[in-house]
């Protein structure tokens, strides 16, 4: 989960995107569950249009906390990761609100989408925005700040392997206003390699075309 934005208000367009990025991390949730993921609660049949979101990303060594895969709302992995394909999405953390006295996520966990920038799919199981008022923080506010965009997405790229300079680059990179397709269809090109950063490479910029096999 992004704790004050897996990090906090983040970056302001040039300066601000540096050291926002560097502040985004994955928001920490519960300790790890012992139970069981639930199953995935949707497949690939409605595709939308895809839409303008603002992205950042966040890394092993800035979850929170740092140097973990701690996720707030485990559905297909217990800690973040995946692959990035349909059938193992990679985790992404939303914004959160606790106004009503329940944690209510600005996306159900379990809601997959697509990011053709890093060619991969996603899915909600984890939440961007710590303390008792998640719904003043980054990502449930503030994308309309970064560009034409009303959704802000927190992407796990991971990073474990990598040093904490390197994974930060690689956050820098994946973050701007991508296009990202809700509830999309299984059959958008995926890239290979497991998740964003691999096999010593941060796997992005591919633009924002939908492309299908």
């Amino acid at each position: 989960m992004v704790n004050e934005v897996k990090g906090g208000p983040r970056r302001s367009l040039l300066a601000g995107t540096l050291l926002m990025v560097l502040a985004v991390a994955g928001c920490s949730g519960p300790p790890e569950s012992t139970q069981p993921p639930q199953p995935p609660p949707s497949t690939g049949t409605a595709d939308t249009a895809g839409e303008d979101v603002y992205i950042t990303a966040y890394t092993w060594h800035d979850n929170t906390p740092p140097g973990s895969p701690i996720i707030s709302n485990p559905v297909l992995h217990r800690t973040a990761g995946g692959t990035g394909t349909y059938d193992d999405p990679v985790t992404v953390a939303v914004g959160h609100s606790l106004e009503t006295g329940e944690d209510v996520l600005d996306y159900p966990a379990g809601t997959r989408l697509y990011v053709p920038d890093v060619r991969r799919y996603f899915i909600v199981e984890d939440t961007c925005g710590n303390g008792d008022e998640p719904e003043d923080g980054p990502c449930h506010t503030g994308a309309e700040e970064f560009g034409d965009a009303s959704v802000w997405l927190d992407l796990w790229i991971g990073g474990e392997e990598e040093s904490e300079d390197f994974a930060h680059e690689c956050a820098r990179e994946v973050t701007g206003v991508r296009t990202v397709v809700f509830d999309p269809a299984d059959d958008y090109v995926v890239a290979e390699g497991d998740g964003v950063i691999h096999d010593g490479e941060c796997d992005a910029g591919y633009g924002d075309d939908l492309i299908k096999w």
